[in-house]
């Protein structure tokens, strides 16, 4: 009876002690934690390369200061380099976390902010890939899953913009339902916070003149919120004569993604109504004919219209024509960035064009290897010359699966302009 007790008291112990070494080990897997992988290399020279299609990549590149590409996953942001390379490569460096999924990513000079499902706002030096600094932002909120090229929080991340305030400091914008937060780009320190009304209102970017433009149907009619971003003080609130009910704001002639707008466009829920406005000084929107057009873009002081037998320059002020090309249509526009508007052929021939003249900067057929033509754009993006863009099956429809939504299994291109 006695051995038996004791193999029995062995037994319980085992038991106790795997139950344990199980709880520490699921403690260590689940637990929050973080891994920075620096850069193990010298940051890279910048490239000059000729106007040409670079390469193919699986997922949607950030090009920061025109050295490294930058890229997001599910919990992870990570770089590689060169940004001439023709495919991805082994990164550069990388930063992940667990268990927050990534929502957003932006880049501002050598700083790349990522943005968590937690909340939590992590910048990245670019050229070591370590943590230059860690914020509480508010929470994002619900986010719709990313495809598997991850463009919608790289290229257009929802809630996070940039903004450069009169005495040249940049202000990272982070936005979440309820809440909104101003933070010091350079530090993280945050600058201010404010509580506002969940479910009525949506901000849509930031200005050139450093404001946050945001969209308020909490109270009376519908309105254009411009909040100085510095302080988060609202300094005007604007509504568009005879705006309607459902009214839709969307940001023209950014400097960067939804960030450093020049002008905006007001409409209809259907697109009813279209006016273009600038927003190049504080106070409220000044009137811009020549970008009432919703298939017209802004580029610094000037209106490229691609909806017409021809594509025209125009004046954003007045609407007069100031240029034309006759040879590119049709065409449609891809991508627009600093002086330069990208235009894209039914022929998929990429066009750089010079906004101020209309004249070329390049032109090359879209495409890479054996790949061909035979496919139509998805998201594009465009920074320091360069441009990328998802290619999508010819048939593709929103609710289709990743494989019969993109064209292969490297689905976006990278080319030089």
């Amino acid at each position: 009876m006695a051995k038996a007790g004791g193999r029995r008291a062995v037994v319980a112990l085992v038991v106790v002690l795997a139950v344990a070494a199980s709880v520490a080990v699921v403690a260590r897997v689940l637990a929050p934690a973080e891994v920075e992988t620096v850069a193990r290399e010298p940051y890279p020279a910048a490239p000059a390369p000729t106007a040409q299609v670079i390469g193919r990549l699986p997922v949607a590149p950030l090009v920061v200061d025109g050295r490294l590409r930058v890229y997001a996953g599910t919990r992870q942001v990570y770089a590689d380099q060169p940004v001439t390379g023709r495919h991805r490569v082994t990164p550069f460096w990388s930063y992940r976390r667990w268990p927050a999924t990534v929502v957003g990513v932006l880049a501002e000079g050598t700083t790349v902010v990522s943005r968590w499902s937690d909340g939590k706002l992590v910048a990245l030096d670019a050229r070591t890939g370590g943590v230059a600094w860690r914020a509480d932002g508010p929470e994002p909120g619900a986010v719709p899953e990313p495809r598997r090229t991850f463009a919608d929080p790289v290229w257009d991340p929802v809630g996070l913009h940039v903004a450069r305030t009169a005495d040249g400091r940049s202000v990272l914008l982070a936005a979440g339902p309820g809440r909104i937060g101003g933070y010091a780009l350079a530090d993280g320190r945050r600058l201010w916070r404010t509580d506002v009304d969940r479910g009525c209102r949506s901000d849509v970017g930031t200005t050139a003149s450093g404001e946050l433009v945001g969209v308020d149907r909490c109270a009376g009619p519908v309105a254009v919120e411009l909040r100085d971003a510095a302080t988060g003080v609202v300094r005007t609130r604007w509504r568009p004569p005879d705006a309607p009910e459902g009214l839709v704001v969307t940001p023209v002639g950014c400097r960067d993604g939804r960030s450093g707008c020049r002008g905006l466009r007001t409409a209809g829920p259907g697109g009813e109504g279209s006016r273009g406005w600038l927003v190049t000084d504080p106070g409220e929107p000044t009137a811009a004919p020549g970008l009432d057009g919703p298939e017209s873009v802004l580029d610094g002081e000037r209106v490229v219209d691609t909806s017409g037998a021809v594509v025209t320059g125009r004046s954003p002020r007045t609407g007069e024509e100031l240029w034309r090309r006759t040879d590119i249509h049709p065409a449609r526009v891809l991508a627009v960035e600093p002086g330069r508007v990208h235009l894209l052929t039914d022929r998929r021939e990429l066009v750089t064009l010079d906004p101020l003249t209309g004249a070329s900067r390049s032109q090359f057929v879209l495409t890479v290897g054996r790949d061909g033509i035979a496919w139509r754009p998805g998201r594009a993006y465009a920074v320091d010359g360069y441009v990328a863009v998802e290619r999508l099956r010819e048939r593709a429809r929103p609710p289709d699966d990743d494989q019969a939504y993109f064209l292969m299994a490297e689905p976006v291109l990278l080319a030089a302009t």
